[in-house]
């Protein structure tokens, strides 16, 4: 379920996880090699690789037709000892480093060595003349370049615990919720088909309950796909990223107007003078209908200003 929020963060890091990358692989081997290189002296440098990238699935040579040109090298026994003679030009790692002439860094994928979600980091060899010798392609998990490029909450103890809290914390609000729900059910069920024993304060309160039900289930889905499943937010609206508490008070506000309601007709049958306070009630409803107002105002400004 994290898959979607670890794919999201490596976007934002993907830039400079290249170039650090590049910089390591650079260190290690050098870009521009003799014409005479041997496949050993590719195997020599492609084992230094392993020891400056230890986090590194699967490292391998390809050669300028994409095809292996050495086993897998890997400090993990079942990846490492195959994949000689395989043929990789059909991979997008490949043909994205000859288009580009440079160190790549790909987007994550599924291995076909491990099943785990992978990024490919390419580094072309050129002889003096220009000439591609071979590729050195190391393979590193999602979840390993998210670790080393930039630490991220979701591998820590504390991220860890935090998730489990939120769980339980919108179980227990949807435990809330359907309560609500359950309770309100049942206040006006209780009638039955004989229409003439309603209780209009009945139905107002059964209405109240099913609102802050609903109320209590948006926010619950939106702390749950947020905090728990990482789901990925959308940035074009503005409306987007304050979702949660714009649909919370908006729920709010219902039902507070809904009892208003009630209460001013409750009032005006049984005892005007206490209408006073569905005044009250009514003002605080204003009041919070203006400042969500001025909230959504001033976040619609500064997207235009960022824009």
């Amino acid at each position: 379920m994290l898959m979607v929020k670890e794919i999201q963060e490596y976007a934002q890091i993907r830039t400079k996880a290249r170039a650090y990358l590049c910089y390591i692989m650079s260190r290690n081997i050098s870009q521009n090699m003799e014409s005479s290189t041997t496949l050993e002296s590719v195997i020599k440098k492609i084992e230094n690789l392993l020891e400056a990238l230890p986090q590194s699935e699967v490292i391998y040579a390809i050669d300028g037709n994409g095809i292996q040109m050495v086993d897998n090298i890997s400090k993990n026994p079942k990846l490492r000892g195959f994949g000689k003679g395989e043929d990789r030009s059909d991979r997008a790692y490949y043909y994205k480093t000859l288009q580009e002439h440079r160190c790549m860094l790909t987007d994550p994928y599924p291995s076909l060595v491990s099943n785990e979600l992978v990024v490919t980091a390419t580094f072309p060899l050129y002889d003096k003349d220009d000439n591609l010798l071979a590729i050195i392609c190391v393979d590193i998990t999602l979840k390993n370049i998210l670790k080393m490029v930039h630490p991220s909450s979701i591998d820590s103890n504390f991220g860890t615990l935090s998730k489990w809290v939120y769980t339980a914390f919108s179980v227990a609000l949807f435990a809330v919720a359907l309560l609500l729900f359950l309770k309100g059910i049942a206040d006006f069920l209780h009638f039955g088909v004989n229409f003439g024993d309603i209780d209009i304060n009945m139905i107002f309160k059964s209405t109240i309950l099913l609102t802050l039900s609903l109320a209590i289930v948006d926010l619950t889905k939106a702390i749950f796909e947020e905090e728990v499943l990482g789901r990925v937010k959308k940035r074009d609206s503005s409306e987007d990223s304050h979702q949660t508490m714009v649909r919370f008070l908006g729920s709010i506000i219902i039902a507070l107007s809904i009892e208003a309601l009630m209460l001013v007709f409750k009032f005006a049958l049984t005892d005007p003078g206490k209408l006073l306070y569905a005044v009250y009630l009514l003002g605080g409803i204003t009041a919070l209908i203006l400042a969500l107002s001025v909230y959504l105002k001033v976040n619609q400004k500064s997207k235009q200003e960022r824009q």
